[in-house]
């Protein structure tokens, strides 16, 4: 009789942890909203798949672009439309997500508007194809090795080009440092107002070297000494 009775309540305990289990992990999923843009113009896009590569779920954008996917930060989504070239976007941060599409074969003109609405992905991209487009060496088809091209080396595009691998470098760098130099972690520290945040973010924002050593206290001392600072200049 005592062994039933262990028995029985031995279940329920079990039943009572997994229903916990279950409604822990259902309470970590949340809704990634976004609008889905064209990249040139800034019109908004309909009818775009989304997906969740995590949980696989998909979404479609509506007609003035926005869409709603069950997901959280650290998700990876793919992007797919008719005539647009997929892009992939990483959520490592809460709040409306915009996403830029690129039309197929559609070269971008660079600046730093442009670049800044790129996803990490499409940034990758365009690296490369900067890198490729701004070399001024190229393979001998005679002697073997490479040579020195003048077309390459005083060519237009290829000047545009390295010009648009600084900025394209410069984007990528900030990014990883905003990845950790974050909203969160700066108002742990210091109270910054909605307006000050981004001026703040923007004009004390670390470098790289510093970020990749950093310990949680070395970058709390630093927001310290940037907020006094910024005190300062107001």
């Amino acid at each position: 009789m005592e062994m039933t009775v262990y028995r029985a309540c031995w279940k329920t305990l079990l039943l009572f942890l997994t229903v916990c289990l279950a409604g822990q992990v259902v309470a970590q999923e949340k809704s990634i909203k976004g609008i889905v843009y064209e990249l040139e113009s800034s019109q908004r896009i309909k009818d775009v798949v989304i997906k969740n590569l995590r949980t696989n779920a998909e979404a479609h954008s509506d007609v003035d672009g926005n869409f709603v996917i069950t997901g959280q930060i650290n998700d990876l989504l793919t992007f797919t439309q008719a005539g647009y070239e997929v892009d992939t976007a990483f959520i490592y941060e809460e709040g409306v997500q915009r996403i830029y599409l690129v039309r197929d074969n559609k070269s971008i003109v660079i600046d730093e508007v442009v670049v800044s609405r790129l996803t990490d992905s499409r940034l990758v991209a365009e690296i490369a194809r900067a890198r490729n487009e701004g070399q001024v060496t190229e393979a001998s088809q005679h002697r073997g090795g490479l040579r020195l091209s003048p077309s390459r080396l005083f060519g237009r595009q290829s000047k545009l080009a390295r010009k648009n691998l600084e900025l394209l470098l410069e984007e990528q760098t900030n990014r990883k440092i905003d990845r950790i130099f974050t909203d969160q972690t700066i108002r742990a520290v210091v109270p910054l107002s909605e307006t000050e945040l981004p001026l703040f973010r923007e004009q004390f924002r670390p470098t790289w070297k510093f970020i990749e050593t950093a310990s949680p206290e070395d970058l709390r001392i630093y927001i310290l000494d940037a907020y006094a600072k910024f005190k300062s200049q107001q």
